[in-house]
């Protein structure tokens, strides 16, 4: 790396503009959902989706619940004119989700596009050509002049083309590709010229969708440059705003979200931030971001593991465990600190009987998402008596006293320790039975009542739980002359038992 990289790199232009409204918005309501999972997701494979791939996770997404979805690039290759091709000789497209295709500038590109559409009840073109500065000058050797002529040809061709399938309801979509780099005044004159093509109504709208095709700036600059642009985009009745960010600097959800506080009405994005090189925004995390603040997105994700097993199989890529949401990781705790303040957290929910979700380091409950509670407490050499405590909770339907809480996290810890791995459900319970509820010959404990007392006893009720009926679990401490403590658990169908067998296993450990 440079010591002085000013010398190479030039920070992103901001926009001087003292009157933006969006840092005193809120988001209430989600916008519009583009999945590209399947064009631009796709595009970024290794090895690309096969058509049964694509129908599979064609369907998965609309059961998901989006109602606009990018489809192919269907002029780039026969997979993707055929898959097109399936999805409407197949009647495989539901009346409520419209499909996207995308097109470059170029007359043969277009003709095959509407080929490829031809029957659909409707569908969305999308248009796109780099407009920023240097892809004026290094890619297409020209000025605004250029990019401006190559856009408004596409739109022609388009509109031309459209006239010859009139049963198709059209939706037109021009992309200012580069947006994020280009000057705004640029960016709008484009734009204005491709809107003078195609006059939209604000009963058949045009979506002007501006990329951050490499996010350059903090999305802060980015909400700037969407605001100036709902405001001086002419007829902006007729138009929908929509973005579509990637996430190269990694900010790719902040930014499409003050996107939509700067007045962006549809975001495109894929499952998980797929995408070219960093990828595109996450649309799991925007949509649950949303969730998470008592916003219905209008995805459903109620069964986040099949949405995850699902996008791993057909792209080949793995998430991450520790992704927002959807990891393995995300909603379990190792710390003891952490471990302490959740199962403190559920304690106080169970005697609140309040539906407000407010648990620490939980920012949404698991089981809205399909997870179940066993897997946000683990337990390994950073854990402390909270975790063990709760899998026994949950596993055995033990309330284990603080002083066996304490007793048995430091027989724990040295276990784990010695171990150097997580430790198990099963594990633990191996362990807690090994110190405190295995009993060892009677006379063994006979010999230490002699020498000994309880000094702390008490029990409650344990569930059934895995084919076990319901009896009572009872915690005794003894305590002989010499000051020395042993701890017994025990189970029985009713107090007395069980107390008399927690005090025979505590008084076995004594005189062990």
């Amino acid at each position: 790396m440079l010591q002085i990289p000013q010398t190479k790199y030039r920070p992103a232009p901001v926009m001087d503009m003292a009157d933006r409204q969006w840092p005193a918005r809120t988001i209430t309501s989600p916008p519009r959902w583009l999945s590209t999972d399947l064009r631009d997701g796709n595009q970024a494979l290794i090895d690309p989706m096969s058509r049964a791939a694509k129908r599979r996770l064609f369907d998965h997404l609309v059961n998901i619940g989006f109602k606009e979805i990018e489809v192919a690039f269907p002029a780039a290759s026969e997979t993707d004119f055929q898959f097109v091709r399936d999805l409407i000789d197949q009647d495989a497209i539901p009346d409520d989700v419209t499909i996207q295709v995308l097109t470059q500038s170029r007359d043969d590109l277009i003709i095959r596009t509407f080929e490829a559409l031809a029957g659909v009840p409707r569908a969305t073109v999308h248009l796109y050509n780099a407009i920023a500065p240097a892809f004026r000058r290094v890619v297409f050797g020209g000025g605004v002049a250029e990019v401006t002529a190559l856009a408004v040809a596409g739109a022609r061709r388009i509109l031309a083309e459209s006239r010859r399938y009139p049963d198709t309801e059209w939706t037109f979509q021009y992309s200012p590709e580069t947006f994020s780099s280009t000057e705004p005044d640029v960016a709008l004159a484009v734009c204005a010229a491709v809107l003078d093509v195609w006059q939209p109504t604000p009963q058949a709208k045009v979506i002007l969708n501006l990329p951050a095709t490499v996010e350059v700036s903090t999305p802060n600059v980015y909400a700037d440059r969407i605001e100036h642009f709902c405001r001086h985009v002419p007829m902006r009745d007729s138009v929908v705003i929509s973005v579509h960010p990637h996430n190269d600097r990694g900010t790719g959800v902040a930014a499409a979200e003050l996107a939509v506080l700067a007045g962006a009405e549809r975001v495109e994005g894929c499952l998980f931030g797929n995408g070219e090189r960093t990828g595109n925004v996450d649309l799991v995390t925007l949509a649950l971001n949303l969730y998470s603040q008592g916003v219905a997105p209008g995805l459903d994700f109620s069964d986040i593991d099949s949405t995850v097993a699902i996008a791993a199989e057909v792209t080949g890529l793995p998430v991450h465990p520790r992704h927002p949401y959807a990891g393995e990781l995300v909603f379990t705790a190792f710390s003891g600190s952490h471990q302490d303040a959740v199962r403190k957290g559920f304690a106080d929910r169970d005697q609140r009987n309040d539906p407000v979700w407010e648990v620490p380091y939980l920012p949404v409950d698991p089981v809205d998402l399909g997870r179940s509670y066993e897997a946000v407490i683990r337990v390994n050499g950073q854990s402390g008596k909270a975790g063990a405590s709760w899998i026994l909770n949950r596993t055995h339907g033990l309330n284990l006293p603080r002083a066996i809480q304490v007793d048995f996290a430091h027989r724990l810890q040295i276990i784990a320790d010695h171990t150097g791995r997580e430790l198990t459900a099963d594990d633990i319970w191996a362990a807690f039975a090994d110190a405190y509820v295995t009993t060892t010959p009677p006379s063994l404990a006979a010999a230490a009542a002699s020498a000994a007392v309880v000094t702390a006893a008490e029990a409650h009720t344990r569930p059934g739980v895995a084919g076990r009926g319901a009896d009572i679990a009872a915690y005794v401490t003894v305590t002989d002359a010499d000051g020395s403590q042993a701890f017994g658990v025990g189970f029985g169908t009713d107090r007395a038992a069980a107390l008399a067998a927690a005090e025979a296993a505590a008084l076995a450990r004594l005189s062990a």
